[in-house]
């Protein structure tokens, strides 16, 4: 079976799910979902950028990664900080207690603290996202603005593609992709906006399309940058024909926040 349409029998059984407890499952189960996402990102970001031998800094990563859609989810913005904060100061204690010969490298801490704010940190924004009127519909944009654009830019890209976007850290992607991810984006945004957030201006729809959309097509490159580093080609294998769990989520990272404080600031 071709990768192609595993990704679609993926999706077939997944969509469904994730449907049900965006709609129905309200705030609580959705932190629950989000933060078991995240934790399996972690994990699979924990694989390519740490050795086999560093477990206390797996530990590390995991437990800190588990506190922060909490945070999220039962603080307010300085109990984030302040476990931000701690964070930093505690991976960087517990690195220092380990130290038995000459040559201390801090590279292991900042692999730690990267990764704390580049999955938990980043994709916890949906959490807040969700909450408020109409949250429930704005995860939902925050879905249909990525997957219509990435179904957009691989149609487009196969079709048209000629030039390479960043042949050395994604040799797939084409400018011709980009483009196309832009306009899908951004007619997707519009279209979901119209019948289901009236209360956002078709212009607040199409401008989030274009920019969330190039952030997230950036956050699918960085992640692609994260894999040619690792000399992995995907980040794990938990999703048939996507991939790894990371590999899905790459875009969300950017999307997510970008979404979030459009709305709170520009939206009225």
């Amino acid at each position: 079976m071709n990768s192609h349409i595993k990704r679609w029998l993926t999706a077939i059984v997944v969509v469904p799910v994730l449907f049900a407890v965006i709609a129905w499952g309200g705030e609580t189960v959705f932190f629950v979902l989000i933060t078991a996402a995240i934790l399996l990102g972690v994990h699979e970001y924990a694989a390519m950028v740490l050795d086999r031998s560093q477990t206390n800094e797996k530990i590390q990563i995991l437990a800190i990664s588990s506190l922060i859609p909490a945070a999220f989810f039962m603080g307010s913005p300085e109990t984030l900080i302040g476990l931000l904060a701690a964070s930093v100061m505690v991976a960087f204690i517990l690195c220092l207690a380990r130290i038995r010969r000459e040559g201390f490298s801090p590279l292991p801490v900042m692999k730690i603290i990267f990764g704390v704010l580049y999955v938990p940190f980043l994709l916890a924004h949906l959490i807040w996202l969700r909450r408020g009127d109409a949250g429930a519909s704005w995860i939902f944009f925050v879905i249909v603005l990525a997957f219509s654009g990435d179904v957009a830019a691989y149609y487009v890209g196969r079709a048209w593609g000629r030039r390479k976007l960043m042949p050395l850290v994604s040799a797939g992607k084409t400018v011709e992709g980009l483009l196309g991810l832009v306009v899908g984006s951004a007619l997707g945004c519009l279209i979901f906006s119209w019948f289901f957030l009236p209360q956002l201006f078709p212009w607040h729809a199409v401008l989030l399309g274009v920019l969330a959309g190039v952030l997230g097509q950036l956050g699918d490159l960085c992640e692609s940058a994260l894999k040619r580093a690792a000399g992995v080609k995907d980040s794990g294998g938990l999703l048939p024909g996507h991939g790894g769990i990371l590999d899905r989520l790459d875009c969300l990272l950017f999307i997510a926040p970008c979404v979030y404080y459009y709305r709170y600031y520009c939206v009225p």
